[in-house]
């Protein structure tokens, strides 16, 4: 059983060595070909003086010289960074200084653009180029620009392991909705005990082929390629346009495994499916926030033969829950029960349990639990904190999870997600869950994208807004404001509603950025200066 993330790939090879491993372009390479590239990027690190546990940061969309850079790191002993392609150069430098990364890879463009900030950047010495001209740098003397076939060394001898499995593997930066990115620092542990937990549940198999369209840089799209390698399957690298070419590629590459967030899953809903993608989805999987009840009904209807996944995760702890698609029809609502490995409790903000259908902050313990937050010791100390409960005899304190998100665990263990702690509104002496009135909105048939937030009032605390881009034109506002006062209670119904043409914000991962238009609509309800 693989003990270090590469081992995935190199024991397919030894197994099943012409089995097909990743298709980029509609170009096939199989894990024998793909365990070779990742020992020679391997070696190649390691002449560029990667040492271990140092950083690679990868800077590119999706492509095989993405993955086998990835991969090719864990080998050498070193810390793989992946960076959001669509993230621009200052948020990149940012995220080069902030994890003191030795080694950029990247394209010959976005290298060119990030040359002006190279010179903040100190600790790298060596930027390898998969396209383009090899160029130099005048602003930074120190830098090596080098080739990608440069990099691979020639011998492809197996290398002996660099680490052992408690070693940092890779470091995954969140979105910095608020702040800062913070770097969460996942073990090879970690992250092979995800995988495998994941693939249990969803009961990957070597047959499946599944479509990678989130970014690698997420967690949720890293674990497309950990849970499909961890049992030989297929992925299928694809770059996200429009949902069509979602549906399309579906179609075309016969894929059985599709997972997405709610804002793509709402576009996805409206579409009609070609009969090939009908026939070969298996399953799609849905984390990153709730999935509107609409939406789900209505892709469970577009695609009948499809089994639907629930899920909840946080990339701190990879994944932590997933309802089990027998439960869907009792409780969709429902965001499940932990995932095999791991434990799930709902706590009060003093440890203590909490009750059957009291609300409480969701805590996650066992192997998934990262190491922290890269070089943030006080943040680490907030979200990675002692086990509630643990057992008095046990004289070394284990770390858990508060996930900082509040839930409630029903009769049965059912967990039902309320909320973040700092997205809940607070209006007129009520706690308010944007989600709950998020799913309203949807159900009335004239949201295409809906978010609810607290905008500062001078005598309600925070007002309930609601932000749509409307389904339709011309919108009906009449007509959603009598939904709403059908089917929530007065002071959850929003105080103003706002339409716009355009999508709503999103962070990298492709979730709505409610921060982003908490800050555009601050002054809502705030009296003019005089």
């Amino acid at each position: 059983m693989s003990r270090l993330l590469h081992e995935l790939i190199l024991e397919q090879a030894d197994h099943r060595p012409d089995a097909t491993a990743i298709v980029y372009r509609q170009t096939p390479l199989d894990y024998a070909s793909l365990a070779s590239l990742i020992q020679s990027a391997a070696r190649g690190f390691m002449e560029l003086g990667l040492n271990r546990s140092e950083r690679v940061a990868v800077y590119l969309p999706k492509r095989i010289e993405t993955v086998t850079a990835l991969f090719g790191t864990a080998l050498a002993g070193g810390v793989f960074v992946p960076i959001n392609p669509l993230l621009k150069p200052e948020q990149v430098a940012y995220i080069l200084r902030d994890c003191n990364v030795r080694v950029l890879v990247t394209a010959g463009n976005r290298a060119e653009l990030m040359e002006p900030l190279l010179a903040d950047c100190p600790d790298l010495h060596s930027i390898v180029l998969v396209d383009g001209p090899i160029w130099t740098t005048h602003a930074v003397r120190h830098l090596r620009f080098i080739a990608w076939s440069e990099l691979l060394s020639s011998d492809t001898k197996r290398l002996p392991a660099r680490g052992i499995d408690i070693d940092m593997a890779a470091i995954l930066y969140t979105s910095g909705s608020t702040g800062k990115p913070k770097g969460v620092v996942l073990s090879h542990r970690n992250m092979l005990a995800g995988a495998h937990s994941v693939a249990e549940y969803l009961d990957n198999r070597t047959d499946d082929r599944i479509l990678a369209v989130l970014p690698f840089s997420f967690d949720y799209g890293l674990s497309q390629l950990t849970t499909a390698f961890v049992v030989g399957a297929s992925v299928v690298l694809m770059e996200y346009l429009l949902p069509r070419d979602v549906a399309a590629m579906v179609a075309r590459e016969a894929i059985t495994g599709l997972a997405a967030v709610p804002p793509m899953w709402v576009q996805l809903a409206r579409l009609n499916w070609p009969a090939a993608a009908v026939d070969s989805l298996r399953y799609f999987t849905n984390s990153g926030g709730t999935m509107p009840r609409a939406t789900l009904t209505a892709l469970r209807q577009a695609l009948p033969k499809t089994t639907p996944y629930l899920m909840y995760g946080l990339t701190e702890a990879f994944r932590s829950t997933y309802l089990p698609p027998t439960e869907i029809d009792r409780r969709p609502d429902s965001i499940g029960k932990a995932i095999p490995n791991a434990e799930i409790l709902v706590v009060r903000e003093d440890g203590a349990p909490c009750a059957p259908g009291e609300p409480g902050e969701l805590v996650h313990r066992g192997a998934l639990v990262a190491l922290g937050y890269w070089n943030d010791p006080a943040k680490t100390a907030e979200r990675f904190r002692p086990l509630p409960g643990q057992n008095p005899g046990l004289p070394l304190t284990e770390l858990a999870v508060w996930s900082g998100d509040t839930v409630r665990m029903d009769e049965e263990g059912f967990l039902y997600f309320i909320g973040r702690k700092d997205d809940m509104i607070k209006t007129s002496g009520y706690r308010v869950s944007p989600t709950e009135i998020e799913e309203v909105l949807y159900s009335s048939g004239q949201a295409a994208e809906a978010a609810a937030l607290g905008i500062l009032h001078p005598t309600l605390g925070q007002a309930v807004v609601a932000v749509i881009k409307p389904l339709r034109d011309p919108f009906n506002e009449s007509e959603l404001i009598a939904h709403c006062k059908r089917h929530l209670p007065n002071f959850m119904v929003p105080l103003q509603f706002i339409a716009r043409t355009t999508d709503l914000p999103r962070n990298p991962n492709g979730k709505i950025d409610r921060k982003i238009l908490a800050e555009e609509l601050r002054a809502l309800f705030q009296e003019p200066a005089s």
